[in-house]
């Protein structure tokens, strides 16, 4: 290596330092953003750890292949059907309902049970479909 005249110009520059710096700022982000993390310590309350003995309130309305209605897992007609429903909502007004329809199903029997749901004025529901991974 030569050595440089004191009126030379450096023509390199040491990147060294720049990156240790780089580092320590990183560490240091690192071990401030973990100590965040962790928040501030709450008694957290405890749950019961006996079984609840209320029915879930959500009902579930399945529309098999065959165009067959189910209430939860039990076979019911569209007349049977509203008729479950109006007794439900009479009990608790704000029922959640979801609908699962097999995907082979008629559009027209889904449409049906959601004109249903329409007329006795359920508005909490959901549909259950199914996550296509591509």
């Amino acid at each position: 290596m030569k050595a440089q005249s004191e009126g030379q110009v450096y023509d390199d520059i040491n990147v060294t330092p720049m990156l240790d710096l780089a580092y320590v700022l990183l560490v240091i982000f690192i071990i401030m953003t973990t100590a965040t993390v962790q928040g501030i310590k709450v008694n957290l309350p405890k749950a019961s750890s006996t079984p609840s003995l209320a029915k879930p309130q959500t009902k579930a309305i399945t529309i098999a292949q065959d165009g067959t209605l189910y209430l939860d897992t039990y076979p019911v007609t569209i007349t049977d059907l509203e008729s479950r429903l109006r007794q439900i909502k009479a009990v608790n007004p704000s029922v959640p309902v979801i609908v699962k329809g097999d995907a082979k199903v008629q559009y027209e029997r889904v449409v049906e049970v959601l004109d249903l749901l329409g007329r006795l004025d359920i508005t909490q529901l959901g549909l259950v479909t199914t996550r296509v991974v591509k």
